[in-house]
């Protein structure tokens, strides 16, 4: 087997992989279930080389990702669902229903314009998908008929932030929504008199909910300052990591480390830290 540029070339390696009997002992045990968490790193790491701007790592992180997607494709195809080629003509088949504008009569449109036709064609297929639903289950008494929501489809495996912006996306394309960033930050000081009244009351279940509610509403404030509350806090995780081990290594230098260290120490390193990424 040699390596090409050719992706039925990866498409046979997994098959080899996954044979019954000449196939690799690790990949043949493997399923939905058990591969799911790996696709989800691999997806954080290729976010991760992009966020570094890390060229060589992206391709290789693009790479593993996309030996994800071949291998569920393969365990599908192995269980009689669909093979990887179905895969391909159904985001083939998306991409050019959702771009009328290039695919059809060609019309230059606004982003807000190309937002509004894209949450129309989303509306459309959803609707297709609900009766096709309706459809293949015959018959429902009006007790069992669930009412479509415009918050259908939002993956429960999705990160929290990331989740929490898609279901408030899905709200206010529906018209609930604040009307700007300034009604979101009075909710935020709402939301923090809530957690100080449930730490008062030393109930640690209110503590959560609050803290919850609090982390909702930043994500809200984010989705209104066109910012990506996943990127934000990757990047606070990396200053974070960067300053404190800033004091590690200045400590380290002084024969410490940070637990033989006063918080007092800590901070005024911090502060070092913190004047020179930004001069202030």
């Amino acid at each position: 087997m040699q390596p090409s540029r050719d992706i039925r070339r990866l498409v046979e390696i997994i098959e080899a992989l996954r044979h019954p009997e000449t196939g690799c002992a690790w990949d043949r045990q493997q399923t939905f279930e058990t591969i799911v968490p790996y696709t989800l790193e691999e997806a954080y790491e290729v976010a991760d080389a992009a966020a570094r701007g890390d060229m060589d790592s992206l391709r290789d992180e693009l790479g593993d990702l996309l030996l994800q997607v071949v291998y569920h494709s393969r365990i599908a195809e192995e269980l009689g669902y669909f093979d990887f080629g179905q895969v391909v003509e159904t985001i083939t088949q998306k991409m050019i229903r959702r771009h009328p504008h290039v695919f059809g009569e060609r019309v230059r449109l606004s982003p807000g314009e190309l937002e509004s036709l894209w949450d129309a064609i989303k509306e459309k297929e959803k609707l297709g998908k609900s009766a096709m639903a309706g459809a293949a289950g015959g018959e429902h008494n009006g007790s069992n008929v669930t009412q479509a929501s415009v918050l259908d489809g939002v993956p429960l495996a999705l990160p929290a932030l990331t989740r929490a912006t898609k279901l408030q996306s899905r709200a206010a394309s529906a018209g609930f929504d604040w009307d700007g960033a300034k009604q979101v930050i009075e909710k935020i000081r709402e939301e923090l008199a809530e957690i100080e009244a449930a730490l008062a009351a030393g109930k640690p279940g209110a503590i959560e909910e609050e803290i919850g509610d609090l982390l909702f509403s930043t994500v809200n404030l984010a989705r209104h300052a066109k910012a990506s509350p996943e990127a934000a806090v990757r990047r606070a995780n990396a200053k974070f990591e960067r300053r404190f081990r800033f004091i590690e290594n200045a400590l380290a230098r002084l024969g410490k480390t940070p637990r033989e260290a006063t918080l007092q120490e800590m901070e005024e390193l911090w502060s070092i830290a913190k004047q020179a990424e930004t001069g202030e």
